[in-house]
């Protein structure tokens, strides 16, 4: 192997390191505050709370979707190209707020809840700050700065998570949940402020921009078809039924959220910048996605078969009976969130070679199939669990959409891509069966969780040595090479 590229492999495995440890940090914390706040905010708070955060996410992609990731995919990204976005994002985030602003009352009239009103117009004001941080995250990538954004993030969640805490002590109920958002906005942006040091110039290049805009508006349409669909259920879920229902859905959502985009964020977010360094070397592109694909799955299986087996002990034990209608949720999500890695991988690759219409085109053929999937479970059926399932089967189903072009591009299809992860998913399954088997024990919920935890670790584990699984092999070594360098 050359000296430049062990110095490349170095760079990004110790970028992925830091990144997994940012990931890990924040989302570990924030996991902790959540944990606090469900037991102390009521059901129906974190509901309202649940639709307002829908209207937020679909507006954060004009934001930060499209532009933010042609800046990090391009090669002749210049400094004033960072000023020239900022102040488009700026402004697209100023309109967007006044929007939100003067529809608010209408949002509210529409789910017949008065409170959402000023929760929403203050709750918005997240995306002014989010202009800012859109910038800051796309330098952050493109340099391998992963080191500084990971005290930044944990800086960020400790300071947001007090806040949220405090307002929820004194019964300040849904406001508590808006004031942490706002807050973990706000101290992300000056963090990095101080750290990053990036500051807007006072210049704007027009014909700079609409190049951007020429590779980024495709991304940012495939953003907003997949954050409105995403989002529709959440819609769907606060209109046709109580908001404790969307409290349940969103709450079994966030466990699985947590964990595997811990993993699977940690590695898609350096393998972008990775992979757009290498765009036109086909083979180098599909070697490092191949990479990718194995390694999150091998990380992921086990973890969303684990979470799915131990969720009715772990919720009663850690969220009290109040929130248990949310274990059927949470597994389901499993299920979802367990194939992601497939999906991300192929879309970065897709993006690193500046295939942002393929992108689009794969978005709006699952947002088809998808939209119909979720009218036959709405229609059809009377619980609003029969529209996760019916996800469940549109997340296999993508998985194939997803990987078509690149059989193509890379010469990595979807049957190569399936091999790769079925040593994993066996092992998996096999582990999950017998992490399940301790429940006919009928011990205590501590005591269930402490014995099914280490008996999964050590089964899966077990069985990726004894059949030699090379992905296994592989973590153990980059471990061991971290841990060198950290010496």
């Amino acid at each position: 192997m050359k000296p430049s590229s062990q110095t490349e492999n170095s760079v990004v495995i110790k970028s992925l390191a830091f990144k997994f440890l940012e990931r890990a940090g924040y989302q570990g914390i924030a996991f902790v505050v959540q944990l606090v706040l469900a037991r102390i905010i009521p059901t129906k708070e974190y509901g309202m709370l649940g639709l307002l955060t829908i209207f937020i996410s679909i507006s954060q992609v004009f934001v930060q979707s499209g532009l933010n990731t042609a800046l990090i995919q391009r090669k002749d990204v210049t400094e004033n190209d960072y000023s020239s976005i900022f102040y488009v994002s700026l402004l697209i985030s100023v309109v967007l707020y006044i929007v939100l602003f003067l529809t608010a009352p209408f949002i509210a009239a529409f789910y017949e809840m008065p409170r959402l009103e000023p929760l929403l117009r203050v709750l918005a004001l997240v995306l002014i700050p989010g202009a800012f941080n859109s910038i800051q995250n796309a330098k952050v990538a493109r340099e391998m700065r992963f080191k500084e954004l990971m005290f930044c993030t944990i800086g960020a969640v400790l300071i947001s998570g007090t806040v949220g805490i405090v307002m929820a002590l004194k019964g300040m109920g849904a406001w508590a949940l808006v004031g942490q958002q706002l807050t973990s906005r706000v101290a992300i942006c000056i963090l990095l402020l101080l750290i990053v040091k990036w500051r807007p110039k006072r210049v704007f290049e027009w014909n700079r921009v609409k190049m951007l805009f020429g590779f980024g508006w495709k991304l940012m349409i495939s953003a907003l078809i997949d954050v409105i669909f995403r989002e529709m259920q959440g819609l769907v879920i606060g209109k046709k039924y109580k908001p404790e229902k969307l409290a349940y859905y969103n709450q079994g959502k966030r466990f699985p959220d947590i964990i595997i985009s811990n993993v699977n964020g940690s590695i898609q977010s350096v393998m972008l910048p990775a992979l757009s360094k290498h765009n036109g070397d086909n083979e180098k592109v599909k070697s490092m996605m191949r990479r990718s694909i194995v390694t999150s799955s091998f990380l992921i299986f086990p973890l969303c078969m684990g979470l799915a087996v131990i969720a009715p002990p772990m919720v009663h034990l850690v969220l009290t009976d109040k929130w248990m209608p949310c274990v059927p949720f949470l597994q389901a999500y499993c299920f979802v969130y367990a194939f992601w890695p497939i999906h991300t991988a192929n879309l970065q690759a897709l993006n690193a070679q500046g295939r942002s219409d393929m992108f689009l085109k794969l978005e709006v053929i699952k947002k088809a199939y998808g939209l119909g999937s979720l009218v036959i479970t709405v229609f059809f059926f009377k619980t609003p669990l029969a529209i996760v399932l019916g996800q469940c089967v549109t997340t296999l189903l993508s998985c194939f959409v997803n990987a078509s072009p690149n059989k193509k591009l890379l010469g990595y299809g979807y049957k190569e891509q399936m091999a790769d992860i079925l040593p994993s998913l066996g092992i998996a399954v096999i582990m999950g069966a017998a992490v399940y088997s301790i429940n006919f024990l009928k011990l205590s919920d501590v005591l269930t969780l402490l014995i099914q935890l280490p008996l999964g670790v050590a089964v899966y584990a077990g069985l990726a040595k004894y059949f030699k699984l090379e992905c296994f092999e592989y973590i153990l070594n980059m471990g061991k090479k971290v841990l060198k360098r950290g010496r």
